[in-house]
């Protein structure tokens, strides 16, 4: 269930009786032809769908990340390391404060995982809290899915083109794009990057037929939930996945 629909004193009667809850973590970042927003829409979505039916709260996702290698992109945002995990940090503090001591937190951009690392740090110095991270697009049932229905798929490409992240006044072109691969130096001239993504996709097929993402979506929904389910989390967050 979404926070965005409860109040603070069913909050309160939730903890009663559960200490779980899930934090999907998004960013705001060029996806070529697909949404600014692809990674918090895809976070928050797959966030909800796997806890919703088990009762479990879903705050609403963070927008921002770590993004600047995007920056020469007009209407990315990206936030300083040091901001993104003071911010990780005092969310997950505010959790606790609450009540929840189990606390997941669904990541959908690959730029954001420093957040791992001060789930763990900040879930050592509290002892009593589990953190877990879940890359949801790369964890293991949802990539072998996804390797099985077409090769290639990576950023702003066919991988990431589900209906809720395709933008119907600007559809993609048909076809495919050569493959392009930028290097850490690379990353660290933005401008480099533009030059060398063009529209931002890392190269390949733009879309694939609506019943290949809808089936990558159910896997991805289930492996989710099953980590909400069972909340055994390890307290690595890095070893999340099952």
């Amino acid at each position: 269930m979404r926070v965005t629909e409860m109040n603070w004193m069913e909050v309160e009667r939730y903890l009663e009786g559960d200490d779980r809850g899930v934090l999907p973590l998004g960013s705001v970042e060029q996806h070529a032809y697909l949404s600014l927003a692809t990674d918090m829409i895809l976070a928050e979505r797959v966030a909800v769908e796997a806890a919703e039916p088990l009762g479990v709260p879903v705050f609403p996702v963070l927008p921002y990340g770590l993004a600047a290698y995007f920056s020469a992109y007009p209407g990315t945002v990206a936030l300083r390391p040091e901001t993104y995990e003071a911010l990780i940090a005092d969310i997950l503090e505010s959790l606790h404060g609450a009540g929840f001591r189990r606390i997941l937190l669904v990541n959908g951009h690959g730029g954001n995982a420093p957040a791992g690392e001060v789930a763990q740090r900040w879930a050592k110095k509290k002892g009593d809290a589990r953190v877990a991270i879940h890359h949801w697009w790369k964890a293991p049932r949802t990539r072998a899915a996804a390797d099985s229905a077409r090769e290639g798929g990576s950023h702003a490409n066919w991988m990431e083109a589900f209906p809720w992240t395709r933008l119907a006044h600007a559809p993609a072109p048909d076809g495919s794009k050569e493959p392009a691969r930028i290097t850490d130096e690379d990353r660290a001239h933005p401008e480099r990057v533009r030059e060398i993504l063009g529209d931002g996709s890392f190269g390949g097929v733009y879309t694939v037929p609506h019943e290949v993402m809808s089936g990558i979506w159910d896997v991805a929904v289930r492996e989710t939930r099953a980590l909400v389910e069972g909340a055994a989390w390890d307290p690595d967050p890095e070893r999340q996945s099952p």
